[in-house]
């Protein structure tokens, strides 16, 4: 069976190298990153074997935390258009096995959308990753329209993944807990926190009305829709059109339309259910998260889905090659 994953992350050091610790915040320096760096940067060494001994035949390639986006205006546009085309370098002449979000300039919007126009029609990039807020910002103010807008031109889908969390709700969520254990960045990061943002940021996008500035655009979450799919009933009460928002369709709809979820880091069953039950068949990706989870436990997972054959078909590779045109 074809097997397509798309939040599979990668980084370089000969770009990271050239961000401030600093900037960083610490982001990478983990004993657990460091252990991950050699796997973060190779594509056609072990990644490649691992795809093919766990039978993956595509994966969709996007920058980790350290990109870009957390760079001024005047430093992230070059820094951005050289990462994208060292990755367009790296994964020629296997383009059959490996496609690229783009990284983006998010300080300098306007530069932002013309990159996503350059590799998308240079190098057929297959949309762009947007790391979380952009200096404590979210999507939904209007400086951000000009990605959006090129997106739907374009034909291509805005990945939201979670960033780094903004400094003040790090000092005011995170501070005081044990650092030596790891125990405030997995709160802050993949044990909590991220979801949580990410959830706040697509409701945000919601009430706003920016989904219905943008019709056509399409917007992937991942980790199993990011707490949304366990929140869909009381959310969807809570904003309904004309309950103060900008909105003129209800989350329900908007959702089914317009957003679409990825099964990144999730490998049980249960969220699953949920997230058929709420965004439905025809919204939900199979993805693993590599390398920060294994390629089998990824497909373990899928092997255990209780759906029908054309089902799992949809979720493994049919609907992110209709999404991304893959095959096109």
């Amino acid at each position: 069976m074809r097997i397509v994953t798309l939040e599979e992350h990668i980084s370089f050091p000969e770009m990271t190298g050239k961000i401030s610790k600093e900037t960083l915040s610490g982001f990478g320096q983990s004993a657990r990153m460091q252990q991950l760096i050699p796997k973060l940067a190779d594509i056609t060494g072990e990644r490649l074997q691992s795809m093919d001994d766990n039978g993956i035949t595509i994966q969709v390639l996007s920058v980790d935390s350290s990109g870009a986006n957390l760079l001024s205006p005047a430093d992230a546009p070059a820094f951005a258009m050289q990462y994208n085309d060292l990755i367009a370098q790296k994964i020629s002449g296997f383009e059959h096995r490996f496609k690229a979000f783009a990284q983006l300039p998010m300080t300098a919007p306007h530069t932002a959308a013309d990159e996503l126009e350059r590799v998308v029609t240079e190098y057929n990039f297959r949309g762009a990753m947007i790391r979380g807020l952009t200096q404590d910002k979210f999507l939904d103010q209007p400086e951000f329209a000009p990605i959006f807008a090129r997106a739907e031109k374009l034909d291509v889908p805005v990945y939201l993944h979670p960033g780094l969390p903004p400094k003040g709700i790090a000092d005011i969520y995170y501070d005081g807990l044990p650092t030596h254990s790891g125990m405030a960045e997995a709160l802050a990061c993949y044990g909590w926190g991220w979801h949580s943002e990410t959830a706040l940021h697509v409701l945000r996008l919601l009430y706003s009305g920016t989904f219905d500035k943008f019709p056509k655009l399409k917007l992937i979450i991942g980790h199993m829709g990011e707490m949304l799919p366990m929140m869909m009933a009381r959310s969807e009460r809570a904003f309904k059109p004309g309950n103060g928002g900008a909105n003129q369709r209800s989350l329900t709809e908007t959702f089914h339309q317009q957003v679409h979820i990825t099964t990144s880091g999730f490998f049980t069953q249960p969220p699953l259910r949920i997230a058929l039950d709420t965004f439905g068949i025809d919204n939900i990706m199979f993805s693993i998260d590599y390398p920060f989870s294994t390629n089998e436990m990824g497909i373990e997972f899928l092997k255990g889905i209780d759906l029908s054959a054309q089902q799992i078909r949809q979720i493994a590779h049919g609907n992110a090659d209709k999404l991304l045109n893959l095959q096109g």
